[in-house]
């Protein structure tokens, strides 16, 4: 973490151009362990359908349980971590700060245990209701070793890292992800194909890697790499399991309304044939790239946001804000402009199923244009965090499903546009996401208590 932002909360362009330098050099790493993060779920989709049908149908039954996971410890409760610790270090609370690391331990072992026991007990009635016993056969190995093996590494890994994060030290959080997810997809064929386990080999590999992940995080932070030696004998106290929870219980549950909305969507577009589900799961994963995009420059702001408020200086937290959100913006938007031009380019990654491509290409048409608003929204999302200020990005959530479920049920049934209107409710969502959690960006809203 810098040491010295400007002071002087006057919005001059030199105080601003040093403040993109500071978010870009924390932002950096992290975006780069979110490609790697992307190149490697390609991986696994490509292995896995390598597998055979069976096995790729119930790996996408267990798919959005293993995003929500990784969404939930890294940018959810992993984000509460860091504003804990940011707002800590902000305020000259070094002694809160070395006890919240066994506080967000304590965290991460619990969640991830809850992932571990739900999906080993449930997974397989799951798969049977909706990919048939053969898919159970197939994958319920993987289940067990991805989740029951490996929920508690992964949690802990991405915990530890939110750590480092939260006291500045990005890079050094980012070299360990990094190396993890270039191993995984290696390990992942080596096992799968080579050695001959299949979706076995694929749950094996990453709870391999994480678990070393887990070891390796472990020893750079209790050697002070945070800025910081973690107390871990400290008695457990309810105000600092309150200072994360306040954040990342609310941020976890706000992933899983991104998800169920995700879900919703998904069964309205069933009585269109298998077809339109299939071209909406394209959609639904571009926007889950706009995520990623957008973690980069929003880990950077959970913890500079976070040291701004802890110190009080509200007016710097909020124009950190904002910077980071036009950064975001433009980005995003940039993107999203390509998809929305030439929708049919990027669909065609993906698929092709001329039936799969004709629908995708009007559903990223619709939604393409929507992407930079999303991407502002994040990146607000994650600096609300900082300021521990979530009540606005949690009425954008329900904002978001509210017109995508809704709002597109109503173009599509009562309006007549059919799947169009599903698409459109969908892109309404995402601008009003945007909206709404940049409505609480201000002084009004973020101010001391």
């Amino acid at each position: 973490m810098p040491s010295s932002l400007p002071q002087d909360t006057t919005a001059r362009p030199a105080d601003n151009a040093v403040l993109l330098k500071s978010m870009l050099a924390l932002a950096g790493p992290t975006a780069l362990v979110a490609l790697l993060q992307i190149a490697a779920q390609l991986t696994e989709t490509w292995l896995a359908a390598r597998q055979g049908t069976a096995a790729l149908a119930g790996w996408a039954v267990i798919l959005p349980f293993a995003l929500l996971m990784q969404q939930m410890s890294n940018g959810a409760m992993g984000g509460g971590v860091v504003s804990a610790i940011a707002r800590s270090l902000g305020a000259s609370k070094r002694d809160d700060a070395s006890a919240l690391v066994l506080h967000a331990v304590i965290i991460a072992v619990l969640a991830g245990l809850g992932f571990a026991l739900g999906l080993s007990l449930f997974a397989g009635p799951m798969l049977v209701a909706i990919a048939g016993p053969a898919a159970k056969d197939a994958t319920m190995m993987y289940v067990i070793l991805l989740f029951g093996v490996g929920a508690i590494p992964a949690w802990l890994s991405n915990t530890l890292a939110s750590v480092l994060r939260g006291g500045g030290r990005h890079a050094l959080a980012a070299r360990t992800l990094a190396l993890a997810w270039l191993a995984y997809p290696l390990l992942s064929w080596l096992l799968a194909e080579p050695a001959g386990l299949g979706m076995t080999g694929i749950g094996a590999a990453f709870a391999g890697v994480f678990t070393i992940a887990t070891v390796s995080m472990a020893i750079v932070v209790m050697r002070g790499g945070a800025g910081f030696v973690p107390n871990l004998r400290t008695p457990v106290s309810r105000p600092l399991f309150t200072k994360i929870l306040s954040v990342g219980a609310t941020a976890c549950a706000l992933a899983a309304i991104a998800n169920l909305t995700t879900i919703v969507v998904t069964a309205q577009l069933r009585g269109y044939g298998i077809e339109a589900v299939a071209a909406y799961g394209i959609s639904a994963r571009m926007e889950f790239l706009i995520v990623l995009m957008s973690f980069g420059v929003g880990s950077a702001l959970t913890a500079l946001v976070g040291r701004a408020a802890g110190g009080q200086d509200w007016r710097m937290a909020r124009r950190v804000a904002w910077l980071g959100g036009g950064v975001a913006f433009a980005v995003t938007a940039a993107f999203g402009v390509t998809v929305a031009l030439a929708p049919h380019a990027y669909a065609s990654f993906f698929t092709s199923d001329p039936q799969v491509l004709a629908i995708a290409t009007r559903a990223l048409g619709f939604t393409g244009s929507s992407f930079g608003f999303f991407g502002l929204g994040m990146a607000l999302y994650f600096a609300s965090m900082g300021a521990g200020r979530m009540k606005w990005p949690a009425m954008a959530a329900v904002s978001r499903f509210t017109l995508a479920t809704g709002g597109g049920w109503l173009l599509a049934h009562v309006a007549g546009m059919g799947m169009d209107g599903h698409f459109l409710g969908v892109a309404m969502g995402l601008i009003a996401y945007g909206g709404v959690t940049a409505a609480g960006v201000r002084a009004g809203v973020w101010h001391r208590k």
